[in-house]
């Protein structure tokens, strides 16, 4: 019987002319080349499906069904159909509370609360913010990561771009990787900066604790703009620019530069409190319980009109507070 709650899956269809320069290549990495990489609204699809398929002779050449190491030969024609079946079970859909900004048939616009995680794993098999899109927009079951284009940490809160089809997946992905996708984060560090700073410190994973990052001199290539946007008596609130977009990277950038985020003790916090501080503030400060950051603006080309889309989210309440408390 067919589940009516579970969607059927998604017939991916690739048709392609081996062009002179793949010549007497073998069929495997040319099906790749041609598939792999495409300008055009076919399906995103990854290496390793394809080479899963052509393995499950779901790919011909000519017509006939071949093998992975067979030699292609330019204007042979390469056409693959296969079924995938969907990324996320329809029943993962769950009615999840977070604000969508901006939607349209190409992509959404959400700002995701503190607390929530953004995707299924370890730990967190449901109630993430993948489960919630599900509900709100089936279709992307379909696709990778179910569009999402980012990922914020649980703790952090703010705005974050999902595509809605293959064609925006694609754009944004290219987007994403040239640089052009503006991220900016409103923070509150602990310390007064003197001036804005430019970090450009290179970040890896931590080899004494899987759950940290750190600089390292063999990490990868990181830079961060701080500007700074208040200075108070013993924090400075700011706004930090990714030109990079490492895990962690703001956090282990201020942390770096002596002036750890507000909460954040995987980091270095210190809970410091101004002087003279109430006991009420003096508590609210120290018993902070997250990071304090927020992804406050993203700035896009539209992956189908091309024109330029900047969304500005304030800061929760919590932020808010903490930066009167101070």
């Amino acid at each position: 019987m067919v589940d009516p709650q579970r969607p059927p899956p998604a017939i991916i269809e690739l048709d392609a002319i081996v062009p002179e320069e793949f010549n007497g290549r073998r069929l495997d990495w040319t099906a790749t080349q041609l598939f792999d990489d495409r300008d055009d609204d076919a399906p995103v699809v990854s290496r390793s499906e394809i080479t899963r398929w052509i393995r499950a002779g779901l790919v011909s050449l000519d017509g006939h069904p071949v093998k992975p190491k067979t030699t292609v030969a330019a204007g042979q024609r390469i056409r693959l159909r296969a079924e995938r079946p969907p990324r996320f079970q329809w029943s993962a859909a769950e009615d999840l509370e977070f604000r969508i900004v901006y939607e349209d048939a190409s992509i959404l616009v959400v700002d995701k609360p503190a607390g929530l995680v953004v995707h299924p794993g370890a730990g967190n098999p449901r109630g993430t913010l993948v489960n919630g899109l599900l509900r709100h927009r089936p279709a992307l079951a379909d696709l990778p990561r179910a569009g999402l284009m980012q990922r914020l940490d649980k703790d952090t809160s703010g705005l974050m771009v999902v595509a809605a089809n293959e064609r925006s997946l694609k754009k944004l992905v290219d987007d994403m990787q040239a640089r052009r996708i503006g991220r900016t984060y409103r923070a509150v560090a602990e310390g007064v900066l003197v001036a804005d700073r430019r970090i450009d410190l290179a970040v890896g994973r931590d080899p004494r604790n899987r759950l940290r990052q750190k600089i390292r001199d063999d990490g990868r290539p990181a830079v961060t703009h701080v500007a700074v946007v208040a200075r108070l008596a013993t924090h400075t609130l700011v706004e930090a620019r990714l030109e990079t977009g490492r895990t962690h990277q703001i956090r282990v950038h201020m942390a770096a530069i002596g002036h750890p985020l507000v909460g954040d003790s995987r980091y270095g916090a210190r809970r410091v409190v101004p002087p003279g501080a109430s006991e009420a503030a003096t508590s609210f400060v120290r018993d902070f319980p997250r990071q304090a950051l927020h992804a406050c603006k993203l700035t896009l080309a539209h992956p189908d009109r091309g024109d330029e889309l900047t969304f500005d989210s304030e800061p929760p309440g919590d932020m808010q507070c903490l930066v009167q408390a101070l």
